[in-house]
């Protein structure tokens, strides 16, 4: 083990869509900053952010269903939709801007037009769908959405969806074009090709064994390399903590005030992926569905049209499970050890809050692939069992919190920054929206971590993300704009709608 530990300005744990990011942006902020990654696999984007471990939806809130609630008063409540649709764009501005510099090359292999779609059985969920529609087309963000409850309408938009189709119970669905298929393995590999034209020194192999204080805002970092056996000690002024769901325990070894009654819970996942061309290319479309009573928002089923190496693929899922590791990589022993005695009562109130999800996990974990391909003939009523395989999907792990609202242990479905109190350290947790939003994510990192240099840096943000610290509902020129200029620079949907 090295007795002096090397210094740098900024650590980055693990080699996902979040540190390259982060780094991406440092280094337009702060060019002269040193930065080290390191990550403990072999390559840039092989856990979370992963191609096949990742929906891959660009949640824009276009067809996700489970970001609009229905109030007790029967109407929707489109909060949460209208600001995810927001975080995108901002996603969507600094990719335009790595584009535009020729920062990174071909947005084709990372980001391709794809039409999202809400799909919804039932009397009462077709009157859901409607009144959503209504709720989400009076803001500009959703114009350009069409609902239909037509069947020849729907044969029109899904042919292998609604061929074969015997169910007499009212159907309908929302469209919109301006729906996106990313590929964040992709762009997450591209981000980190990026990063070391730039000099940031990227340590594959190399994992994070403990973090603690080195003194006044500094942080030592003790990193074992995979291939050698040798331990080494960095120091950095500001550590971000990007490892999926490993990112808990590592943050649990800070130490620090804030990482306290924080627990996870894993949930694991599979896809059904089509292996007959010829019914890819049938469909054109991601189409969600409503999820099952008892199901966790993450499981809402979804069949979708993915680009990945640049060819048209067809998934359908995910079908979800329980599994006690915290990553796909990673020990069975995960979840016991991230028990602590500081956060043991919320882990144990969360157990007896989420019986009926646990009972629901395991129900799906126990599913045959006969049952699995029953629910995927709700979706695909001719489909056949020799046209699909099952993949593994990624692990999620579910922020578990004391919170004013839910009380002791509530289990949160979204993706949140844990900073200290100095800004020195910041870990991200979470799952979905993720990847999608991680540019809103690491702009609040900077200002949770960097509040003396914001002023400095706005300038550069804003030119980056025209419309950061701007709301886009109360700016539709703005939006408009931003749209025209993303949508042309990514080779996006041309049809923008014209706002009036």
């Amino acid at each position: 083990m090295s007795n002096m530990p090397k210094k740098t300005d900024v650590i980055l744990i693990g080699a996902g869509i979040m540190s390259a990011t982060l780094g991406a942006l440092l280094k337009a902020l702060a060019p002269e900053w040193e930065i080290k990654v390191f990550e403990k696999l072999a390559k840039a984007g092989e856990e979370s952010s992963n191609e096949w471990n990742n929906a891959g939806t660009g949640h824009a809130a276009l067809c996700e269903l489970n970001y609009t609630s229905q109030k007790p008063d029967g109407s929707i409540d489109v909060s949460k939709a209208i600001k995810i649709n927001e975080q995108f764009q901002l996603s969507l501005q600094f990719w335009s801007y790595l584009v535009k510099s020729n920062l990174i090359r071909n947005p084709k292999d990372f980001i391709m037009p794809i039409p999202h779609m809400s799909l919804v059985q039932g009397e009462k969920n077709v009157a859901f769908l409607k009144k959503r529609f209504e709720a989400l087309t009076t803001y500009h963000q959703f114009q350009g959405m069409e609902f239909s409850d037509d069947p020849k309408q729907l044969k029109e938009w899904i042919p292998l969806v609604m061929e074969g189709r015997q169910s007499k119970e009212p159907i309908a669905a929302t469209r919109i074009d301006s729906g996106t298929d990313v590929n964040f393995g992709a762009l997450t590999r591209m981000l980190f090709e990026h990063l070391k034209n730039k000099n940031v020194e990227v340590n594959y192999k190399h994992r994070v064994e403990n973090i603690k204080r080195a003194g006044d805002r500094l942080w030592e970092v003790k990193v074992r390399n995979l291939e050698s056996g040798k331990v080494e000690r960095h120091t950095a002024r500001f550590v971000f903590i990007g490892g999926g769901g490993g990112s808990l325990p590592l943050l649990q070894k800070t130490g620090i005030p804030e990482s306290k009654r924080i627990g996870g819970f894993p949930v694991s996942g599979l896809f059904m992926v089509c292996n007959n061309q010829e019914v890819v290319e049938q469909h054109h479309a991601k189409v969600y569905g409503k999820a099952k009573v008892g199901a966790p928002p993450m499981s809402v089923p979804h069949l979708d049209t993915r680009y990945i190496d640049n060819k048209k693929t067809l998934l359908f899922g995910p079908f979800a499970g329980f599994s006690p590791k915290f990553l796909k990589t990673g020990s069975y022993f995960d979840l016991i050890g991230s028990i602590k005695p500081n956060n043991i009562l919320t882990m144990l109130a969360a157990g007896v809050k989420e019986m009926a999800l646990t009972k629901y996990l395991i129900q799906q974990l126990l599913l045959s692939n006969e049952q699995r391909m029953q629910e995927l003939r709700e979706f695909i009523p001719n489909a056949r069992s020799e046209d699909w395989n099952i993949i593994v999907a990624g692990q999620r792990v579910q922020v578990i919190k004391d919170t004013e609202t839910g009380g002791k242990g509530t289990l949160q479905f979204g993706t949140e920054v844990v900073s200290s109190a100095d800004g020195s350290i910041a870990a991200l947790l979470g799952a979905s929206p993720g990847a999608s939003t991680a540019v809103h994510a690491m702009l609040e990192v900077l200002q949770k971590c960097f509040p003396q240099q914001m002023k400095e840096w706005e300038p550069k943000i804003k030119e980056m993300i025209p419309s950061y610290g701007i709301s886009l509902v109360d700016n539709p020129k703005l939006l408009q704009e931003i749209r025209t200029e993303t949508s042309q620079t990514l080779g996006l949907s041309k049809k923008i709608p014209v706002f009036s």
